[in-house]
């Protein structure tokens, strides 16, 4: 496998060439490496920590310290895929002068290469700002869950014709604002094609169909360590929870009968 670094333009040549981008999310040194050794094109250091690291309900209290401490764990393991950090709530919306003191902060203290943030036309000028910095912008359309205060539901977004026109023409902004990709989230399949094929930039799909130039999940998801979320877009590709507890009640036993440590194991 090679090693030579996952680019922003490498993604744009992936589209242009119609090689699908696989994308998971990572929080921490070990899986970070593991995902980078199995080829993935990029890793999201996404505040879904917040979720799956922290046992919040939402993505809302993660700070951009907590999200600095995540990006460079994972950045001292990846060799070859990109790496995109979320911009945390609070960071960035109605401000732009503070989403660029943010961004620069994640990319200086992390060594991250690309940021991400949620939103069309009210954060492009913060977008605008990062960009003309140096610093690549990945955006985030359809279900937003740093909003999900304002709309009140996880459910699928842009269903009417009103906001998914809206969606296009915030689609259309990102791209000419200068972000290099875009994810989408929990939208109609059929939409998520008409914007995939109206960009010059790659989409990254989740929960958008198979149209997308690229798609992402959560890793803790995709692997069932996590047990109480099954949206309809999410494949397990294994049960790493009953792996897990298996080998965690195994030891206890072990440990209880004083079959752990054997004199083999001993000194």
């Amino acid at each position: 496998m090679t090693t030579k670094r996952v680019t922003t333009h490498t993604l744009r040549a992936m589209k242009s060439q119609g090689e699908k981008i696989a994308m998971l999310t990572a929080y921490d040194f070990s899986m970070a490496k593991i995902l980078d050794l199995a080829g993935l094109d990029v890793l999201l250091v996404g505040d879904s920590a917040s979720n799956v690291f922290a046992g919040h309900p939402t993505t809302l209290p993660i700070t951009l310290d907590q999200m600095i401490y995540h990006a460079s764990a994972v950045m001292r393991a990846v060799k070859r895929a990109l790496v995109v950090v979320d911009l945390p709530f609070g960071t960035y919306q109605g401000d732009s002068k503070n989403a660029l003191q943010s961004a620069i902060r994640i990319m200086k203290e992390s060594g991250a290469h690309a940021v991400k943030l949620e939103g069309g036309e009210f954060v492009v000028e913060s977008v605008r700002r990062i960009v003309s910095a140096g610093i690549p912008v990945m955006g985030h359309l359809g279900l937003i869950p740093q909003s999900i205060n304002k709309f009140g539901t996880y459910s699928v977004r842009a269903t009417q014709e009103a906001e998914a026109n809206e969606l296009i023409k915030d689609a259309k902004l990102l791209e000419e604002a200068g972000c290099f990709s875009i994810v989408l989230e929990k939208i109609p399949s059929a939409l998520a094609q008409k914007v995939t094929n109206m960009l010059k930039i790659p989409t990254i799909g989740i929960g958008a169909g198979p149209h997308c130039d690229g798609q992402v999940l959560v890793t803790h998801d995709m692997l069932g360590i996590t047990q109480d979320f099954s949206p309809r877009f999410l494949r397990r590709y294994a049960n790493v929870f009953e792996i897990m507890h298996k080998a965690f009640t195994t030891y206890v036993e072990d440990v209880k009968k004083i079959n752990f440590p054997t004199e083999k194991e001993s000194y």
